[in-house]
């Protein structure tokens, strides 16, 4: 950090000081681009919220869309508050709305496909009206067990059904309100959908399953967070916390399972799949225990098949998803593509959400050339995890065969164990451990990538680098980085903190200013850049709610911000209801249109208060029933672009 500070010519003075010393003062063209022009935030900034409801800027307004258990497909049944059935919740919309995108139908802003993203489920909202869900314990994955250590079969459809991704059309009315079309291509990916496997791990000894003997494809997709969008126009969902939804009770696990903590509790650490009492085939395969005498008599490799990125062709319904191999396996938060060149190779970035993980990037072996390119382009490449250095430089490592230490002496065989082992190769290659790399966004105008770095308690002084200055880091903050002549598939690049997050006396931004009562936030974690280039900025501060005494109770509930890259202006645009977590945000493309996802709401209520009938929260019906995530419409009154 010293050798950082005297690169850029500052003298050390507390945090504030140098945090003013990592930001705002390398990447290209910055203060060039902020004169000569107006502000792109022009919206009256709104205050920290602590009240149960949506709360956005004078001159615009908000209206809900296809909350969870809304109907889209088969007989379209009808959505009842804790009440519906497994086979009624594969035809509607999923629970805990995550990663969000509006393909547009002809280029149109008022018609589309939404695809949006379900992390996963809160079962005591999910049966609410039925036996057992009023006293479980306050946990985000409290079920109910029969006397016979059993889950109900019924419960556990609804479950793996309420997972996955949602694809709907949805139309602008003349009112100006949004709603959910009955349409062919509209349907469910769930927890049971059947899928391709491809890339170099398609085939090999790691995925061999009973399913699957020959290891080239699986069921479903888990644990769902962000999302990308291909340069083609396909959508890929990121599989993130799918390794609780595990169990292995096998005496001495294999570091595949290991070191991404597959549960050796015989219930799981998640929802207890494989113990639904039919013992049907597509529940079991969650006991990744050995069982017989080879990988193909039981599901030992299961857990090996989730943990990729998934491609989903929205438009087309007939495409089974495809599991992308050559992106690597870990806790995918999402994937964000860099600028389309043609002629040159596709380049896209994916963080692993989790304490001391890392950043990576895959670079194409293939170049881009519109109109031919597909998926399978993402089949070949490279694969590298990033180390950020002290002084303001980086460089991205090789996770290929032979590269850095990648070699069977030192226990990796091959590319395709390289992929399954992604976090053990970028261990060993001396990749930067970073505090919960979340989101990226890139700026389509100058090519800057940003990451959201979401918190880390557990970092002790003794492990703080520049790039993750804060021991017991509560608050978060987010990295940026760039390269010389705008190209990213080079190895080196350069990068500084855009902002750290926090209170005033914790925060600090571009031109050496702290975060004030219009701005302070924590816990960064959804980002996305529109065309424009603002950057828009979700956080995740847990599930905070009316009664939460601690470190994060002057933020109030979690909010979407705007930033402008270029001057480092910052204003809070919209606060949510109690529990939630604000994810997802996209626009139509004329920018006049928002899309914003609420997941989890009334997360934060006790047993005794489900019990009593007090939800935590009464969004987005406000009528007594159970809450429910849900997709949120913004617009502009004067019909102007977002943010303007």
């Amino acid at each position: 950090m010293d050798a950082r500070v005297a690169r850029r010519g500052f003298l050390m003075g507390g945090l504030a000081t140098l945090a003013t010393s990592l930001i705002g003062g390398s990447l290209p063209a910055t203060s060039a681009r902020a004169r000569g022009r107006s502000s792109l935030i022009g919206f009256k900034p709104v205050p920290v919220s602590f009240v149960d409801a949506v709360v956005v800027p004078e001159g615009y307004s908000v209206r809900v869309l296809g909350a969870a258990g809304t109907p889209i497909s088969g007989h379209r049944p009808a959505f009842r508050s804790g009440a519906n059935s497994g086979a009624e919740q594969e035809h509607q919309i999923g629970q805990h709305h995550d990663g969000i995108h509006f393909f547009p139908i002809d280029g149109s802003s008022s018609d589309g496909l939404i695809a949006v993203n379900h992390e996963y489920v809160e079962p005591r909202f999910l049966h609410a009206a039925k036996d057992g869900y009023r006293s479980v314990a306050h946990t985000n994955s409290s079920v109910a067990y029969g006397t016979d250590g059993k889950r109900d079969d019924d419960e556990v459809r609804m479950e793996m059904a309420a997972h996955g991704v949602s694809i709907y059309r949805t139309t602008r009315q003349a009112n100006g309100s949004w709603v959910v079309v009955a349409d062919w291509r509209n349907r469910r990916i769930t927890a049971s959908t059947p899928m391709q496997i491809s890339g170099p791990v398609r085939g090999t000894d790691h995925v061999r399953t009973r399913f699957s003997p020959d290891g080239t494809m699986t069921r479903g997709t888990l644990n769902n967070c962000a999302h990308g969008v291909t340069p083609w126009n396909t959508y890929l969902a990121a599989e993130e916390n799918w390794a609780g939804y595990f169990s292995n009770t096998d005496a001495e696990h294999r570091r595949e399972h290991a070191r991404y903590g597959v549960s050796k509790d015989p219930k799981g650490s998640g929802y207890g799949w494989h113990l639904a009492r039919s013992g049907a085939d597509g529940h079991v395969r969650f006991d990744a225990s050995t069982k017989g005498g080879s990988a193909t008599e039981d599901y030992r490799n299961e857990p090996n098949a989730f943990g990729w990125l998934v491609e989903i062709d929205p438009f087309n319904p007939r495409a089974a998803p495809v599991k992308r191999t050559h992106m690597g396996r870990f806790a995918h938060e999402g994937v964000v593509f860099a600028p389309a060149v043609e002629g040159a190779p596709v380049v896209c970035y994916s963080g692993d959400d989790s304490r001391f993980e890392y950043i990576y990037k895959f670079v194409s072996a293939d170049p881009y050339v519109a109109g031919r390119t597909d998926g399978s382009i993402l089949d070949r490449g490279t694969l590298f995890v990033a180390r950020f250095d002290d002084d303001g430089g980086g460089e991205w490592l090789a996770l290929a065969p032979g590269q850095n230490g990648l070699t069977p002496a030192n226990g990796f065989a091959d590319l395709a164990d390289i992929l399954v082992n992604a976090r053990l190769a970028a261990d060993h290659v001396g990749a930067t451990k970073m505090d919960r790399p979340e989101w990226g966004a890139v700026d389509p105008n100058t090519g800057t990538v940003f990451f959201t770095l979401t918190n880390n308690t557990r970092r002790t002084q003794a492990q703080v680098d520049a790039a993750n200055p804060r021991a017991v880091n509560n608050f978060g903050h987010i990295v940026r980085w760039s390269y010389a002549g705008g190209d990213h598939a080079q190895a080196r690049f350069d990068w500084d903190l855009f902002v750290i997050a926090g209170d005033a006396r914790h925060s600090s931004r571009p031109a050496s200013s702290a975060l004030d009562d219009d701005n302070i936030f924590a816990c960064p974690d959804g980002l996305w850049c529109d065309k424009d280039s603002r950057l828009w900025i979700q956080t995740d501060m847990g599930d905070m709610g009316p009664d939460y005494e601690g470190p994060l109770k002057p933020f109030g509930m979690n909010m979407l911000l705007a930033a402008d890259p270029a001057t480092g202006e910052v204003k809070r645009f919209m606060t949510g209801p109690w529990g939630q977590e604000c994810t997802g945000v996209v626009t139509t493309p004329d920018g006049r249109t928002m899309f914003v996802n609420f997941q989890h709401p009334g997360a934060q209520a006790t047993a005794e208060q489900f019990a009593a009938g007090d939800y935590g929260s009464g969004f987005p019906d406000y009528d007594g029933t159970v809450p429910r995530s849900a997709t949120v419409v913004i617009t502009k009154d004067d019909g102007g672009v977002i943010g303007t």
